[in-house]
């Protein structure tokens, strides 16, 4: 979100800054151009990784969450959930979710 207000900001210094040199004012419009395309970029992308998720009712609310990753914490009540055997029972820690971590 802060990339489309930082877009948006760099506009406006576009038009009131450079409105008096044409290219300094172009260059800094197709910057915060930019900057906005690139937060909406980022916005598919999560949607879409947030469609790849594993749907499971939590046991502690009873409660369908997702998990995404190899462990995830219940959206409802932060309980720590995992779909790695080995991982059961163990504290949550974001590190698990990379692809290069040894458990």
């Amino acid at each position: 979100m802060a990339l489309i207000f930082i877009g948006i900001f760099i506009m406006y210094i576009a038009i009131f800054v450079f409105s008096n040199n044409p290219i300094l004012m172009s260059i800094a419009m197709i910057i915060g151009f930019l900057s906005v395309i690139s937060s909406s970029l980022v916005y598919l992308w999560i949607g879409i990784k947030s469609t790849q998720t594993i749907h499971v009712n939590c046991p502690n609310c009873e409660k369908q969450t997702k998990i995404l990753g190899r462990a995830d914490a219940c959206m409802h009540c932060d309980e720590p959930l995992t779909i790695d055997p080995n991982l059961e029972g163990k504290e949550l820690d974001a590190r698990y979710n990379r692809k290069n971590f040894q458990s």
